[in-house]
């Protein structure tokens, strides 16, 4: 009997030895990139038919990401950890030189008003933004492992300004969107790691105001939001796409209307590949359908965070947390405009969302996570 117990004790801790990759983020990872495709397909086809003469255009392209997604994430979860840490100042670097490189006429590529892009080959477009999301947090725990001592006293303004030079880049471009998610990442950090509480009203205050001023004083994001508020005020306007994925979700119902069978995607709701594709998911598969969706994103957002608590030194529970945070913020933001809960603001779903810099970022940024969750020897409850 003792020896029965015993053996299933090493099997169980076998599960959780250093070396092995996290299977539940392997799965969770693969599933949702395939879910993602087909989404792409079925909510591309008829647009694609139409404006690049092939049906398969964007899935072929998204197909293709997701083999450099996994790839990515494979290659980063074994690159030797060490040298992370230690080349993160270069990344940090390269990364903001490349969102000024998108301001630059004639090197930035223009769309919908906005050069977030730099001209890649075979057709692709990077769009250094999104590599934030992964930079970000391996930068400020870089920064909290060097300065741990200091963090609290007056070197906390100058350390907060090192963020605000990219940041500030991308209200440039602009990108909005990523600005306000990648500073809610940096807050949460700076609140998790030790910033006094008179930075934390003093911030929460200037944040409060300066997004009001960002958001009344451009037209586009004042429409937006008066038409979140009041949608069929603006119905043939600025309303038109948040009525457009509302009435998705409630053709959908509770078990939709069949996969392939939805009708918003048939050019009535606009980005219905990109920002909108939860619309055509919900009119498609229902709510039960979204809801276990949903649930997927949350199993992996929980593991994230185990993770995060479980790591070894600072700077892999701050890189864990910032990487984590970074994919929450995205999931939150984007399932909040299709329904109508948040303005209207162009964000992709990760995963389902037709996008290579977003897919192939997703493959660095879990494959960090899993090259911590290796470095853990023994998963001990917390």
């Amino acid at each position: 009997m003792g020896q029965a117990k015993t053996s299933h004790d090493k099997k169980s801790k076998s599960d959780f030895v250093a070396g092995h990759l996290d299977q539940s983020i392997l799965l969770l990872f693969l599933t949702l990139a395939g879910i993602g495709l087909v989404q792409v397909y079925s909510s591309s086809f008829i647009f694609a038919t139409e404006s690049r003469g092939d049906g398969l255009f964007f899935f072929k392209k998204q197909l293709l990401v997701i083999v450099i997604s996994f790839f990515f994430l494979i290659s980063t979860a074994y690159f030797p950890f060490r040298w992370i840490q230690k080349l993160t100042p270069f990344f940090w670097m390269v990364n903001v030189f490349l969102i000024l490189l998108t301001l630059i006429p004639g090197i930035g590529i223009r769309a919908g008003g906005a050069s977030r892009w730099l001209g890649m080959p075979m057709g692709f477009r990077l769009q250094p933004s999104e590599l934030l999301r992964v930079t970000l947090p391996l930068f400020f725990a870089y920064i909290l492992t060097i300065d741990r001592e200091k963090l609290g006293q007056w070197k906390w303004p100058i350390l907060i300004s090192l963020f605000g030079i990219p940041l500030l880049l991308l209200l440039r471009q602009p990108d909005f969107g990523s600005f306000a998610i990648l500073l809610l990442v940096l807050v949460t950090l700076l609140v998790a790691f030790g910033l006094p509480w008179k930075y934390i009203l003093a911030s929460g205050s200037g944040m409060a105001i300066g997004f009001f001023i960002l958001i009344w004083s451009v037209p586009y994001r004042r429409a937006r939001l008066l038409s979140y508020l009041d949608p069929w005020s603006e119905g043939a306007n600025s309303g038109f796409q948040l009525i457009q994925s509302l009435l998705g979700f409630r053709s959908g119902g509770l078990t939709g209307v069949g996969l392939g069978q939805g009708q918003a995607k048939l050019l009535f709701l606009p980005e219905a590949h990109t920002d909108f594709t939860l619309a055509v998911l919900g009119e498609e598969i229902g709510f039960i359908g979204v809801f276990l969706v949903l649930s997927l994103f949350g199993f992996l957002i929980h593991r994230g965070f185990q993770i995060s608590l479980r790591a070894n030194t600072e700077f892999e529970k701050a890189t864990v947390l910032g990487l984590i945070l970074s994919f929450t913020f995205s999931v939150f933001v984007n399932v909040g405009v299709a329904l109508g809960l948040l303005p209207t603001k162009g964000l992709a779903l990760p995963f389902l969302s037709y996008g290579g810099s977003s897919i192939i970022v997703l493959g660095i940024l879990f494959g960090l996570i899993l090259n911590i969750r290796r470095r853990i020897k023994v998963w001990n409850k917390k």
